[in-house]
């Protein structure tokens, strides 16, 4: 992924979700297609269940819905949830698209607290969430000038998926991709709410 990383502007797509209520049946998503650093090609927006199970399939929906994945070199996803405790399935997606799926998030989750709040919420498939979450160790990006992220990856090396993370970042040190799929995502929101669940 390094060396097609490495040409003058190369496109991902990266997906996450906008603002949402616990109450609310949904949460929105958006998937962004961006030549890096910042030029926008494709923009569609989607939603997810609230604490539900189909994370995966939309994202992979959402993200053929962008048009041809031609000259798409990877996934970037904001964590490894979406509308709650709605776990993506990183290998699925990356099975699907054949492309390295990348989650980020600012900071280490607190996996003990994570556990006892889907044991008590969701007893049924407790484990379930738990071992999508806990599939792939999370790593240290380094970053400049600033506390490093954690990101972790299928189909690519953690030296690439750190490369891409640098390399798709415009200022400070989050991934451009994804602050602009978030604020597509939060466009559309009725309240402006904080994430519900992990940020993982």
């Amino acid at each position: 992924m390094r060396r097609s990383l490495g040409k003058a502007h190369p496109r991902v797509v990266a997906v996450d979700d906008g603002a949402f209520a616990r109450s609310d049946r949904a949460a929105p998503i958006a998937a962004v297609v961006v030549s890096i650093p910042d030029y926008v090609e494709a923009i569609r927006v989607g939603e997810v269940r609230v604490d539900g199970r189909d994370a995966g399939r939309r994202v992979v929906a959402l993200i053929r819905a962008t048009g041809p994945l031609d000259g798409i070199r990877a996934v970037l996803l904001d964590g490894a949830v979406l509308g709650g405790f709605n776990v993506v399935d990183l290998d699925a997606v990356h099975e699907s698209l054949h492309r390295p799926v990348v989650a980020v998030t600012r900071r280490l989750p607190d996996f003990a607290r994570i556990r006892a709040a889907l044991e008590k919420w969701f007893p049924r498939d407790a484990a379930r969430r738990y071992a999508l979450l806990t599939a792939h160790r999370l790593f240290s990006v380094p970053t400049l000038g600033a506390q490093p992220i954690y990101a972790a990856s299928v189909g690519c090396s953690r030296a690439d998926a750190a490369w891409l993370v640098r390399r798709s970042a415009v200022r400070g040190h989050w991934p451009e991709p994804l602050r602009l799929a978030h604020l597509v995502a939060s466009a559309g929101a009725r309240r402006a709410t904080s994430r519900v669940g992990p940020h993982v």
